[in-house]
C-alpha cells in the first residue's frame, strides 16, 4: 500500500463538501489516509470511533455521495481515482475483489455497475 495520499480540490473544495459537518469531513480525510490502493476500507466503524466520529458521519458521507457501501461492511471512497494516482510500480490491488467487481469507474468516480450478476442467487 502506498504511503502517500492526495485529496483533489475538485472534491473537497466544494460547497457540498464544506456544508457537511466538520466531523464528517474529518472522517473523509481519515478514511482516505487509511484506504488501500483502490480506495477500499474495511474498518470504517473502528476508524470513526478512533478519531471521535460517529455512525451519523458515515451516513452523512454515504448520503452525500462520498462513500459507497457494500453489504459486507466494506466501503469505497467514490472519488478515489480523482484524488489519487498511484504509480504502477507501487500499486497493490485490493483484496476486496467481490466488491471491486461490482463497480465501474467513470471520469474518476466509482459507481455501482447495475449490470453485474455475481451469481449469488
Amino acid at each position: 500500500m502506498a504511503q502517500r495520499r492526495m485529496f483533489s480540490l475538485q472534491v473537497v473544495d466544494t460547497d457540498k463538501f464544506m456544508d457537511m459537518p466538520l466531523s464528517a469531513r474529518l472522517l473523509y480525510y481519515e478514511l482516505g489516509m487509511r484506504a488501500d490502493d483502490d480506495g477500499f476500507v474495511a474498518s470504517v466503524n473502528r476508524i470513526a470511533r478512533t478519531v471521535g466520529c460517529s455512525k451519523e458521519d458515515i451516513t452523512t458521507l454515504t448520503d452525500n455521495g462520498y462513500l459507497l457501501t457494500f453489504d459486507s461492511g466494506v466501503v469505497v471512497i467514490k472519488h478515489w481515482k480523482m484524488n489519487n494516482q498511484i504509480r504502477t510500480d507501487r500499486y497493490h490491488s485490493t483484496i476486496y475483489k467481490k466488491e471491486y467487481m461490482q463497480l465501474i469507474s467513470d471520469c474518476g468516480e466509482y459507481e455501482f455497475d447495475e449490470i453485474v450478476d455475481l451469481g449469488f442467487d
